[in-house]
């Protein structure tokens, strides 16, 4: 099987007519955890959904385990093994946290493997099992962001892709969520981060990308972008 997850090369890709991503390159190798740092308004989010399809790729090739995915529907996307847990959580909030979570298994067919998900899922967020009959809606920040995570683990991806996961939380939630990442990379989950509280996603990370107005600007490791001077300037003001 090919090293690389993911590859993306060289893809452009507009919004409304205005150009978003610029030649935008990057790779997640297996079991590793990468993250794409940037302001509002980069393309972060633009890059995510262009890897699953629901946003158009101009030129540029988007591989995942070495097949070219950029012109495949969603839902087939999703069928390979691909999970986009978006900004904003998009739970359904009369439903109860477990029927929430089913709906994440919808690509399964073996009741044994969904039992065996939700088990998982209940493990990693024992608070979810306490609440598995409570409507979303009445659920915390926090809990509402775990059902998200929870729901997109539900149909085994091969890659998670997670969206700003802590935002609006507060600072002890985004803790928590974020030791969930540290938890789920553990296990051997293979990720793609899309996070504004950037110490803490390059302590999780295994390298990192800093994407300024649809361009990558910079890529290392944790350690190697807190010493750059792109990196330094553009989030720490230095």
């Amino acid at each position: 099987m090919p090293q690389h997850v993911l590859q993306i090369e060289s893809i452009t890709s507009r919004y409304g007519g205005i150009p978003v991503l610029y030649g935008v390159s990057l790779r997640v190798d297996r079991e590793e955890t990468v993250c794409v740092l940037g302001a509002n308004g980069a393309g972060k989010s633009t890059l995510l959904r262009a890897v699953m399809g629901s946003q158009r790729v101009e030129s540029g090739r988007i591989l995942f385990q070495g097949k070219e995915i950029q012109r495949l529907r969603t839902e087939e996307i999703v069928r390979r093994g691909i999970v986009y847990v978006p900004e904003g959580k998009m739970l359904f909030g009369p439903l109860a946290v477990e029927e929430n979570l089913l709906l994440g298994a919808y690509t399964l067919k073996d009741e044994r493997t969904i039992r065996r998900n939700i088990d998982f899922v209940y493990g990693l967020f024992p608070r979810l099992r306490e609440r598995k009959s409570q409507a979303a809606s009445t659920l915390s920040g926090g809990e509402q962001q775990m059902v998200a995570i929870g729901r997109g683990l539900m149909s085994n991806p091969q890659l998670l892709m997670l969206d700003e996961p802590s935002l609006g939380l507060a600072p002890l939630l985004v803790d928590e969520v974020l030791d969930t990442v540290h938890g789920l990379k553990r296990e051997g989950m293979t990720i793609l981060l899309v996070e504004q509280s950037v110490r803490e996603a390059l302590d999780l990370a295994d390298r990192g990308y800093v994407l300024q107005t649809g361009r990558i600007t910079a890529e290392g490791s944790g350690h190697e972008l807190l010493q750059s001077d792109i990196f330094r300037s553009a989030f720490l003001g230095i």
